[in-house]
């Protein structure tokens, strides 16, 4: 097992970075700047006009706007595409709406402008005159960090660096030694991270420009395994000559316009529901697809595909999303570098493929890449190195992240949404065995067994009757004993052992995986070790109160619980024991169930299902994707079908309403009878039918 976080030499690589990359590109940077500096100069910034600044107020994109320019004409400057327009502060949305930042909300959108305008002024003005603490004081600007770091880098790039995210600068600043403070603004950091550079002579002569090509090439902090889509190019593949060509991947929804102006899926759900009425589900899964769409960065892979059985090509995508109105259909654009060699026709039908989105798992991904479509040869032994490791996924590196900052973490969540496989997942990245986390099944199976059987991952189950002497210590019969009557002695608990472990080995980590974690009686079963679960009170030792002996939890020690929150809320739990958890929630996942069954689109069914659920129960009793998988995989046949909505989600909701036949009718509708509670029998071909006029209704997937 490696350590929680590995030590990199970042100096070396600087050594070894071939800074003649940046000098190929230096003409289009010095044009890029020259550009923005000959369109917005600095004197001219106090009397810019609004229509000279926002986003929207052309929506065909012709009119060259401060915000344009930065976001989409100055990528050689520095990136700050994704996410919506609110990076902007202000602009004008697709419905003709202002859409303004929290302290300009109320205002007319001139008088809006005209405050924020006038502290952009005075960020120059203060950045021109040396005075960079003065720009913390603007609160408007705090609203748009990263558009206010890049202009701020672009008018002085001697003062700071091509670097805006705030995340992305925290993290720079840690790699390379520094501080990296909680509160700090992007500009605060940016420039933190400038001076921290400047006092290395590993960066001596270095540009702004090689430092940020350097530190994202070589440590880019979005390296973690990204979702993999496969995205149809129109209907059967019709658009895929024109987006081969021209090096790109397109969507239609096309009357949604600009993705950029949606702050979130349920934005974009209501946009969506008010174009294409249906009152049933699938509106909410279409809406993050399209925004996973939008948010597709450089680096990331995908599948174009034709029908179920055919794939096209797979993509690395080069740039960031942009709306293209000037298209006459699919005006939603991504830039895709294409490999023609991995086009092959599948001998297995991928059922979820008959929507323009679905997710592609690395394992079938990497069938794809290496021409070996539906190969049943085992999969490759694990990596030689440390090196060879591929990053976890997002999932996972959002649980390593909470336990380096908290030290444990609760994953918690509504049955059946993978709470422990998540936890397993976690303990194969600490363990160096991230490449077997999206694995096929046998492999992941037996990486988990290797770790499990380790001296440094623990699994325990908690329940009603586990306590204090089985976690911590306690007296217990001695099996050993030769005498007569009962001989007690006293015996370190899962936990003792595990800490004692750890103190021996203080350079590796150490976890404890606790399932069911809401079940056992926690201050109970934790006793006074629940305050040296703290960070800062790790290695402070204390008397434990059965043998008075001297215990103190090692630094080094990690513990992860599930919580399944139909059987209890996190509000149940002990007041001490949530302030020193860090909680996660692992919800459904619609994408998991991607898949159709005769007329019954999967994902669209299981997400209005969750909405009924959420509306007359509430979102911990939800279902989750598990329900409906079948080894790992989307059900696929009627009979399938039927055995798990009449085996399980059915009980599963009968319990949850309590023997209330008029609470399960306003869930499952038609499929029950209103007066006994009691489901409609038919057929399992007919179930998928009547699922699916219950549920769903007519998609307008473009690609369906």
């Amino acid at each position: 097992m490696i350590p929680m976080t590995e030590t990199v030499d970042v100096w070396a690589a600087a050594a070894e970075f071939d800074r003649g990359t940046v000098s190929e590109v230096q003409a289009a940077i010095e044009d890029e700047r020259k550009q923005v500096l000959d369109l917005f100069p600095l004197e001219e910034w106090a009397a810019l006009p609004l229509e000279r600044y926002a986003l929207g107020l052309d929506p065909s994109g012709s009119t060259m706007t401060y915000c344009r320019l930065m976001e989409f004409g100055t990528l050689h400057l520095g990136s700050i595409r994704g996410g919506s327009a609110a990076k902007h502060i202000i602009y004008r949305h697709n419905s003709g709406e202002w859409r303004l930042a929290a302290p300009l909300r109320g205002l007319d959108p001139q008088v809006a402008w005209e405050r924020l305008r006038e502290q952009f002024t005075q960020a120059l003005q203060a950045a021109a005159s040396g005075d960079f603490d003065a720009v913390d004081d603007l609160e408007v600007l705090w609203y748009g960090p990263t558009l206010v770091t890049k202009s701020l880098a672009t008018y002085f790039p001697e003062h700071f660096l091509p670097i805006f995210a705030t995340e992305h600068l925290r993290k720079f600043l840690t790699l390379l030694g520094g501080t990296a403070e909680s509160d700090s603004s992007a500009w605060r950091s940016n420039r933190k991270l400038l001076e921290l550079v400047r006092s290395r002579e590993e960066f001596e002569g270095w540009s702004g420009y090689e430092v940020m090509r350097f530190l994202y090439g070589s440590f880019n902090p979005r390296s973690q395994q990204r979702a993999i889509w496969k995205i149809a190019p129109g209907e059967r593949g019709r658009l895929w000559e024109e987006c081969r060509d021209g090096g790109f991947i397109c969507v239609g929804w096309d009357e949604l316009g600009d993705l950029g102006q949606y702050q979130s899926d349920r934005e974009l759900k209501d946009a969506h529901d008010l174009r294409w009425p249906r009152g049933s589900g699938g509106s909410l899964t279409t809406a993050r697809r399209l925004l996973a769409f939008r948010d597709l960065e450089a680096g990331d892979r995908i599948v174009a595909n034709r029908g179920v059985d055919e794939v096209l090509a797979t993509g690395t995508v080069t740039g960031g999303y942009r709306f293209a109105p000037e298209r006459p259909e699919y005006s939603h654009v991504v830039p895709v570098s294409w490999d023609l060699s991995h086009a092959q026709k599948l001998s297995k039908p991928q059922h979820g493929w008959r929507s323009t989105f679905a997710k592609v798992s690395p394992s079938l991904f990497a069938q794809f890449t290496a021409h070996r479509p539906d190969s049943t040869a085992p999969a490759s032994t694990a990596p030689s190195s440390i090196d060879e490791q591929p990053a976890p996924p997002e999932e996972v590196e959002a649980v390593l992240d909470a336990l380096k900052r908290k030290g444990q973490v609760i994953l918690h969540g509504p049955p059946g949404t993978g709470k422990t496989r998540l936890a397993l997942s976690t303990a194969l990245a600490l363990a160096g065995r991230a490449d077997a986390i999206n694995a096929e099944s046998a492999q992941r199976e037996a990486a988990q067994t290797e770790v499990l059987n380790g001296d440094r991952v623990h699994m325990v189950t908690f329940h009603p009757s586990y306590g204090y002497e089985d976690f911590v210590e306690g007296f217990k019969p001695d099996l050993s004993a030769t005498g007569p009557g009962l001989t007690l002695a006293l015996t370190d608990g899962l936990f003792h052992t595990l800490c004692s472990r750890a103190s021996a080995h203080p350079e590796q980590t150490f976890l404890l995986i606790i399932d069911e974690i809401n079940r056992g009686d926690l201050p109970r079963i934790f006793g006074e070790l629940i305050t040296l679960l703290e960070l800062d009170k790790r290695s402070l030792p204390l008397a434990l109160s059965v043998s008075g002996r001297r215990f103190s939890v090692p630094p080094n020690v990690r513990v992860i619980g599930t919580m399944n929150t139909a059987d209890r809320s996190i509000s149940h739990l002990d007041a001490a024991v949530r302030r020193r958890f860090a909680f996660l929630p692992v919800g459904p996942d619609p994408d998991a169930v991607s898949g159709t069954i005769g007329p019954l689109d999967l994902a669209a069914f299981f997400e209005s299902l969750n909405t009924r659920i959420a509306g007359h129960l509430d979102a911990d009793h939800q279902i989750g994707h598990a329900y409906l998988l079948r080894d790992g995989e989307p059900i696929a046949t009627e009979d399938d079908l039927a055995a798990a909505f009449h085996h399980e989600v059915i009980p599963l909701l009968e319990d949850y309403c309590l023997g209330r036949a008029d609470l399960l009718h306003r869930i499952l509708g038609s499929l029950v009878d209103e007066k006994t509670g009691r489901p409609a029998l038919m057929s399992s071909q007919d179930l998928a039918t009547a699922l699916a006029s219950e549920f769903t209704s007519g998609d307008p997937d473009p690609d369906a």
